[in-house]
């Protein structure tokens, strides 16, 4: 089932240019395994990503959340929308991050999307991010993965999972996915996957950057466990209308990898 995040009208959001991107946003969970009725606290990062948009580095924050989409949509697609009750924790304009507080009440796959767009220095931005936790009873022993994987959301420039965000992470194992641009597979597309605790080189850090098949598919295996960053951006100089010249998309998913992998913590 397709669950599209509509697109807001153009709004003008802090989308200043760096290295021919705009800055990009994130969103992490506190924690990607909890039982039903646990808190979860929701990040929203802005990052310039300055090795070419490929770090955890945060250069500020959204100064308004006017236009932005953050929502947690549940296991049976409902959508909860995070915005309303979202707060600031930098003391200054630029500084710190936005937070939101989510209880589940069901177990089971939650995903938290988050959208928005706007004119800046002559570009039109389209930037999405999504993370995953999950909700279950037992956090010792976790149900085996059953069911479709996460589905696509709707976003533009959009990385859909073809492993199991969770109960499939763990050192040694693959983290899967495909690159969508307007619901078709981008082909030959670089896809940066950028743990937290490394440094990637300057130009194509063949460690770390894959590019994407003819069906947009690439994929990566974490030798630790670590928070994974996993971005793709898309320029388009012959997409332009009034107020800007081209339009940039960015795409991006964390993945919360464990030292041990959930589905082995039984053994």
């Amino acid at each position: 089932m397709r669950l599209p995040i509509r697109l807001t009208t153009a709004c003008c959001l802090a989308l200043a240019a760096a290295r021919g991107h705009a800055h990009d946003t994130w969103v992490q969970a506190s924690a990607a395994l909890v039982r039903p009725d646990d808190v979860v606290h929701v990040g929203l990062f802005l990052g310039n990503h300055g090795n070419d948009h490929r770090d955890f580095r945060i250069a500020g924050k959204l100064g308004t959340l006017d236009g932005v989409r953050l929502e947690v949509i549940g296991p049976d697609g409902r959508a909860t929308d995070l915005v309303p009750d979202m707060v600031d924790l930098g003391y200054a304009p630029k500084e710190g991050f936005w937070s939101g507080r989510f209880v589940p009440a069901t177990k089971g796959l939650h995903c938290i999307g988050h959208f928005r767009q706007g004119i800046r220095h002559g570009a039109m931005g389209f930037k999405g991010g999504k993370t995953y936790f999950l909700a279950s009873e037992s956090l010792d022993a976790p149900p085996q993965p059953h069911g479709p994987l996460p589905q696509p959301l709707g976003h533009p420039l959009e990385l859909v999972l073809e492993s199991h965000p969770v109960l499939e992470c763990g050192p040694g194992r693959k983290i899967a996915v495909q690159l969508l641009f307007k619901g078709k597979p981008l082909a030959d597309q670089v896809v940066s996957f950028v743990p937290r605790s490394a440094t990637l080189a300057a130009g194509f850090d063949a460690t770390h950057e894959r590019r994407t098949d003819a069906q947009g598919r690439c994929s990566y295996t974490p030798r630790e466990g670590d928070v994974v960053l996993v971005v793709a951006h898309l320029e388009k100089p012959d997409e332009a209308g009034e107020g800007y010249d081209k339009t940039a998309y960015a795409a991006t998913l964390v993945i919360d990898v464990p030292q041990r992998c959930p589905c082995c913590a039984a053994d």
